[in-house]
């Protein structure tokens, strides 16, 4: 049995868009077989034909092969229980997690989760966020509610569900609002899809790069507050320190403002590109790709915002790019990372105040 981390993916999306029935549906293809499921309440789900075997109180195994496990206390709680019940056989072995989130969840405190507690980060981490979209009803749902506006923004993939209840103009234009919203991520219509949205073939980080947008893109809110997707682009090779520090005090500073980055970095002194992503406070780990995507060698960024000034932000890298001019690398080699910051802010156009 592998030891590598488990995959967990979230499956999101606001209440009645299709979870339920787009993950009964994934769940019978083969290669989802080894797959754990993680749901609010058993009851609460129409999955009792898929039923087979019930391991203990809050576990069943279906018939495809898979786990299904209750969540009737914290998340953490359930996926340490699953990793012990798997570690001494009490349950088939499983190499996919699926959290299928309740209709109102933000999908940040799960993602955070993950990756913030100390047991779990060991042997979990954090795969594609699938978000489901009602094709019928979508445009009322984006325009007023908060939370379904967060649970797009975090998407890697956003599934249009009840496209054959909807006329064709109308789910054009649910399209054109989801990538106002959330330019980086895959639209799919729930008819197309298969196990791969789960297994993150032909989405996540690094396959939409080199397709990252350069236009800005802005959705307005029912309250008022814009949703903004921007972009920032630059052909300096970036200093990776000088980078790092920038973002982590952008988003330890406007976490809960950036609902989503996402991009491609030219690093100086490295032939490879570096890819990186995040969701409000939480970065992933970068991932050190293996070629450009296309010949375009410059630096991408795509920013998901609400109620931050993009040109702030802007500024803001421009100062912090500047550290990477000779007259500053003297400072990067001798100081650490918050002398580093310290003299950022001394420059700083009030992003960071």
């Amino acid at each position: 049995m592998s030891t590598a981390a488990t995959t967990i993916n979230l499956l999101t999306g606001f209440l009645g868009s299709g979870k339920t029935t787009l993950l009964q549906r994934l769940l019978d293809y083969p290669d989802l077989s080894g797959t754990a499921v993680l749901i609010n309440e058993f009851g609460e789900v129409g999955l009792d034909h898929h039923l087979l075997d019930r391991i203990d109180a809050n576990v069943v195994l279906m018939k495809s092969g898979c786990l299904c496990c209750t969540v009737r206390g914290e998340v953490a709680d359930a996926l340490l229980n699953l990793h012990a019940m798997r570690a001494r056989g009490a349950v088939p072995w499983f190499d996919r997690v699926v959290i299928e989130t309740t209709g109102l969840a933000d999908p940040y405190p799960v993602l955070s989760t993950i990756r913030a507690h100390p047991v779990l980060r060991s042997h979990f981490s954090a795969g594609n966020v699938v978000t489901t979209l009602d094709a019928v009803n979508g445009h009322g749902v984006l325009a007023t509610r908060q939370d379904a506006l967060r649970q797009i923004a975090a998407a890697d993939t956003v599934v249009l569900t009840k496209t054959d209840l909807a006329d064709t103009s109308a789910v054009r234009n649910l399209r054109a609002m989801v990538a106002a919203i959330n330019p980086t991520a895959s639209v799919l219509d729930a008819a197309a899809v298969d196990a791969s949205v789960l297994l993150g073939i032909g989405s996540g980080a690094q396959s939409a790069l080199g397709q990252l947008p350069t236009q800005d893109h802005f959705h307005h809110a029912a309250d008022g507050q814009s949703v903004q997707s921007f972009s920032i682009l630059t052909e300096q090779a970036l200093d990776w320190t000088v980078f790092g520090v920038w973002l982590t005090m952008l988003l330890h500073r406007h976490g809960d403002k950036v609902l989503r980055v996402k991009g491609i970095l030219n690093i100086a002194g490295s032939d490879r590109p570096v890819a990186v992503h995040g969701v409000q406070r939480m970065v992933h780990p970068p991932v050190h790709m293996s070629g450009w995507p296309d010949e375009d060698r410059r630096s991408r960024l795509v920013f998901i915002m609400q109620g931050l000034d993009p040109d702030l932000v802007r500024n803001s890298f421009e100062v912090f790019q500047g550290l990477s001019r000779p007259q500053a690398q003297v400072a990067v080699a001798s100081s650490t990372r918050i002398e580093v910051a310290k003299l950022h802010q001394s420059q700083d156009n009030g992003l960071f105040e």
